[in-house]
């Protein structure tokens, strides 16, 4: 696909996804479920937690929740991405962190690169996955370098890779750009057997070039979206993981990351479209659950 049909592309979604959020905005529009019965009620998830649990692990959009919540814990552990990507992370706290995964059965440990290998170490012969960042966290490097970035950390023992677009490519227009960009990664990852996350850092940008980039990362072939490094200004905002649920449909995964720190956060997140938590708090999210239930 040439630039031209793809600017063609990203218009039309992005006229069409933006009337129908300010259509939303001034009007309450009820979620229902497959049988045609209210999930706006917010009593659902407390009366229903079979009902919505099936909702979730078929992919939800949209699931009302109140502080009622129960038995869920399992499942949201096996939607969070379990963190640490700070600079001056040592040896102890990887192996505390993968400790931690092995014990509530988080979805991945996702980590930097130069430490895939060793958490990839301490979890084998587990179901937690590594996920490793790439492009991290500027997005301002070439596709190839990006490319042989993912390359390596598969390599190391990645199954997950979450890498962060051109941001100033995508504000510039150069659609093109991130289309490579996001598909050098993505081509990468399914050579290798992994998922692909785009991260399209959405505090960065605007509601249409929010649409923008999932439609991108959409027509790349990828995975995920992903709202935020958490190293932006700010991190995962409820009206984005609609937006971009909206967008990708149920064909792709939508991850929220960033500032999410209570299970009540996670339930919101995961309420309006999300089905990956990406979460430093994972522990204390399940704690709160625990003792939500």
């Amino acid at each position: 696909m040439d630039r031209a049909a793809v600017e063609q592309l990203v218009e039309q979604i992005t006229r069409e996804v933006v009337a129908v959020l300010r259509a939303e905005e001034n009007g309450s529009i009820c979620t229902l479920d497959v049988n045609g019965v209210c999930l706006s009620c917010e009593l659902c998830v407390e009366k229903c937690p079979d009902r919505v649990q099936e909702l979730v692990e078929a992919g939800a959009s949209r699931v009302s929740s109140s502080l009622g919540v129960h038995q869920i814990t399992a499942a949201l552990a096996g939607m969070i991405d379990h963190t640490l990507l700070k600079a001056d992370a040592t040896t102890e706290q990887f192996s505390k962190l993968c400790d931690e995964a092995k014990q509530h059965g988080f979805a991945t440990v996702c980590v930097n690169p130069a430490n895939v290998a060793y958490c990839a170490q301490q979890l084998r012969g587990t179901q937690v996955r590594v996920c490793s960042v790439v492009g991290f966290p500027l997005g301002a490097t070439t596709p190839e370098a990006k490319a042989f970035e993912a390359q390596r950390a598969i390599r190391d023992g990645a199954s997950e890779i979450d890498m962060v677009i051109n941001v100033g490519a995508l504000k510039s227009k150069d659609y093109d750009l991130v289309l490579r960009d996001i598909g050098a990664v993505t081509q990468v990852c399914h050579q290798g057997g992994a998922h692909c996350k785009v991260i399209i850092e959405a505090a960065l940008l605007t509601d249409e070039e929010k649409v923008i980039a999932c439609t991108l990362a959409k027509q790349a072939g990828a995975d995920f979206v992903k709202t935020s490094t958490g190293f932006g200004p700010s991190g995962a905002a409820l009206a984005d993981v609609a937006l971009m649920r909206r967008v990708v449909g149920e064909e792709m995964g939508v991850k929220a990351a960033g500032g999410i720190r209570s299970f009540r956060d996670a339930a919101e997140m995961i309420a309006v479209g999300a089905t990956r938590i990406g979460a430093s708090a994972g522990v204390k999210i399940l704690q709160e659950a625990e003792e939500a239930q």
